[in-house]
């Protein structure tokens, strides 16, 4: 009864609005309108209100144009009160304008920064400078306390404030009690027989909370993750065989004091099938041998969604690459419930052949429109070739200017075999100003000054300085890269640089090896993958004498001098295709190079070969292997120079190991290095316990082994050091963080042990 009253009042005074506007408009006989004056107006330009007038000077006024006059102006929603006002056969119209919002405001509120929800107020049409009226202030509470619902704050309370000030001006503050955050408290999956309930919950990244919740956050529902669970979930089963698999219901349940969370998961697994035959209809081109080599669905095994869907998507980019954009492929399943059994028909039908008529490129403000089309493989008026845009696109977002890159293909209206291509782009900061402070078990405290910029003015060309201090390696860097120096994709390199190191166990003594050089290197790509590199340099390097001085730098110095010059020529190979270069799953890498000092008083030839692969065991496990060898000689009569030695131990290297303890020692027990190295590592990495899916925060265990020999030794197997342990790998704010623990299991005697070693930077 109490709603149907207040229903009944609200449209009463709703009727007696529209009755007074209707008395304001309707109290006078039609006229011809001599003039308009306008009433009341602080910021609305007249212009504004002339505008949305039904009738000019000069025409004739009546009750209906007036209604319309009225409507028009409540609809612009800048105004509280319209009257219109006859004086003579001068129309007055008279104004209340609604306050405009002056400032927003948040207090109360730590989970979101401030630009964060202002963003989402602007977007419903709030913010600085708008007209502002209750209702908006309604919608905007509701869409704060959607922003928290997100971030599973369900007891988040928001209060508005609205404070006038002069002209006609509002501020608004928005009190935010946000409360405690719900969390997960059970989690359920019904209805599971062939697989276990753990097993399946360990699929989800959503979970009930560890020890490092706090980190991941991974105990706060939110619909997002848990439909990209569900399919987690859907995706375990479809790819084992379960063709009828399905998930009948999901409830998420809250508890009424707003803090716990029950989710529970029902399904239905249906019976597991295996695949009986895999037969292809439809028009293939006359190349049928051809699709078929690209058929993952293998007889016999059981049904696999992933492998079905892999071979439709092969299907469609093989069709892709003779033109047929718009080729459909079905796999249309025949089902034999009593035998179990199922098997697949691929019906193709390719369509229409398309060319490509025009790229389009937008979303990059910043960057130039050259620095994109450049990376393109596909061109315009060619054929439609899937593989070289999925290739375009790759290196695109491999360029690394861009959060987002997409690739969209659309019709061109009248031209049934032409298409557009639209690409469009996310920029993000490409330059980084950064002061900063490293500190390693090694090096102590190291300060760290960089400038950098990735994509100079729009360019895609690199600038860089880098400064970094610590107890043994300091130095001071300027580098500039072309990738495009040439129209062909030949880079070119700029380096100017001064590096001083001392060995790492040096004991009080301020002697150092100290190098100043510039190079230019030029990058020639011979594939998408692989790229050549050569260049060459000018090098000065001084042995700074001092105490503790090893007697082999004394000895060199004494026959060449304590100041050498060199130029050194370098080449180069690199392959890299690894999903990732920071925390990779799968793929290989690889990296040769020379380096070899023909001119200037150290002769020499040094190079070194690195290979990396990576194996995803499955979503949580991942094996790592690395491989490194060096080698260096002396050319001529000249022995190979000590400032080019390398080193081992140590984080990167033989893990377990004071850092670059390994190898040849000097008479006075220093460590000198030598030109010949060689480092093998292997690793199994997977999640942090108690972060979820989380690949940021990992962790592996490892096996090392490696040592580094003299000018007259050879590579003996026999005399490698080795490793065992577990360490944390956390790509930090600062940089990627690694922590080992290691155990060595073959060492000899004078060998400096170091169980516990950590670093900021390391890549392995």
């Amino acid at each position: 009864m109490k709603k149907q009253i207040k229903r009944f009042r609200v449209r009463t005074v709703s009727a007696m609005v529209a009755m007074a506007f209707v008395a304001n408009a309707w109290a006078v006989d039609p006229f011809t309108v001599r003039d308009i004056r306008v009433e009341g107006l602080q910021r609305v330009e007249p212009g504004t209100i002339f505008a949305s007038l039904p009738f000019r000077i000069g025409e004739q006024y009546n009750d209906e144009k007036g209604s319309a006059a009225i409507r028009a102006l409540f609809g612009l929603g800048l105004f509280k009160d319209v009257r219109l006002e006859v004086s003579g056969d001068v129309l007055v119209v008279i104004v209340e304008e609604r306050p405009t919002v002056a400032d927003v405001d948040f207090v109360g509120s730590r989970e979101f920064d401030k630009d964060v929800l202002k963003k989402a107020l602007r977007e419903i049409g709030l913010t600085e400078g708008r007209p502002y009226d209750q209702s908006l202030a309604d919608r905007a509470e509701q869409e704060l306390k959607r922003q928290y619902i997100n971030k599973s704050l369900y007891g988040a309370e928001v209060v508005t404030t609205v404070t006038p000030i002069e002209r006609n001006r509002v501020n608004l503050t928005f009190t935010v009690t946000e409360g405690e955050p719900a969390r997960i408290k059970e989690i359920r999956v019904v209805g599971n027989k062939a697989f276990g309930e753990s097993t399946l919950k360990g699929l989800f990244d959503l979970d009930t909370g560890g020890f490092l919740s706090w980190y991941t956050k991974s105990d706060r529902y939110s619909r997002a993750k848990l439909n990209a669970d569900l399919e987690a979930l859907r995706s375990y089963y479809l790819s084992r065989g379960y063709l009828e698999f399905r998930i009948e219901s999901t409830q998420v349940a809250i508890s009424p004091n707003k803090q716990d969370i029950t989710i529970t998961v029902n399904v239905t697994e249906g019976e597991r099938y295996a695949v009986s035959a895999v037969r292809l209809e439809g028009n293939y081109l006359g190349k049928e041998e051809e699709f078929k080599s690209l058929v993952t669905i293998i007889p016999g095994e059981p049904y696999n969604a992933d492998k079905v869907a892999e071979t439709t998507k092969a299907f469609n980019d093989y069709f892709g690459n003779f033109g047929y954009a718009f080729a459909n492929v079905e796999a249309r399943p025949e089902i034999d419930r009593p035998n179990g059994r199922v098997a697949f028909v691929l019906v193709a039908e390719p369509s229409r052949r398309a060319y490509v008529r025009r790229i389009n490129v937008g979303g990059n403000n910043r960057t130039r429109d050259e620095v994109i089309r450049r990376e393109f493989r596909q061109f315009e008026s060619s054929w439609y070739d899937a593989d070289k845009i999925k290739l375009s696109r790759d290196r695109i977002d491999r360029l690394g200017y861009f959060k987002e890159v997409n690739v969209e293909t659309s019709d061109v209206p009248g031209a049934p075999d032409q298409v557009d291509l639209n690409i469009s782009v996310v920029e993000k900061p490409t330059g980084s100003l950064q002061l900063g402070a490293g500190f390693s078990s090694a090096e102590k405290l190291a300060l760290s000054f960089s400038i950098k910029q990735e994509n100079a003015f729009g360019t895609g060309n690199y600038l860089g300085v880098e400064v970094n201090t610590s107890k043994y390696n300091r130095t001071i860097a300027f580098s500039s890269v072309n990738p495009y120096f040439t129209p062909d994709g030949v880079s070119r390199s700029i380096d100017l640089y001064h590096r001083s190191s001392r060995p790492y166990e040096d004991q009080g003594g301020n002697y150092e090896l100290a190098t100043t050089g510039a190079g230019l290197r030029f990058g020639v790509p011979f594939s998408e993958v692989d790229t050549v590199f050569f260049g060459g340099a000018v090098e000065r390097t001084q042995i700074k004498p001092g105490t503790n001085i090893p007697a082999a730098y004394l000895r060199y110095a004494e026959r060449f001098g304590y100041t050498s010059t060199a130029m050194p020529l370098s080449i180069g190979w690199a392959r890299d295709d690894r999903d990732s270069a920071i925390a990779p799953t799968r793929g290989r890498y690889q990296r040769v190079a020379g380096e070899v000092g023909v001119f200037g008083d150290a002769r020499y030839l040094r190079s070194n070969y690195q290979f990396q692969q990576y194996f995803a065991l499955n979503k949580q496990f991942t094996l790592a292997f690395n491989g490194e060898l060096g080698y260096g000689k002396g050319l001529g009569d000249r022995p190979y120079p000590v400032f080019k030695n390398f080193y081992s131990g140590g984080l990167g290297s033989v893990r377990g190991f004071d850092q670059g303890t390994l190898g040849p020692k000097d008479v006075t027990g220093s460590t000198i290095g030598g030109p010949k190295k060689i480092t093998m590592n292997a690793e199994i990495i997977t999640p942090f316990p108690g972060a979820g899916n989380d690949r940021s925060l990992r962790m592996f265990g490892f096996f090392d082994a490696g040592n580094v020999y003299g000018e007259e030794e050879k590579f003996r197997l026999g005399e490698l050091r080795s490793s065992v342990g577990v360490g944390l790998s956390w790509i930090s704010p600062m940089g990627p963080l690694r922590l080992a623990a290691a155990h060595p299991i073959r060492k000899f005697a004078g060998d400096r042990i170091q169980r516990l070693q950590f670093q900021i930077g390391t890549s392995f």
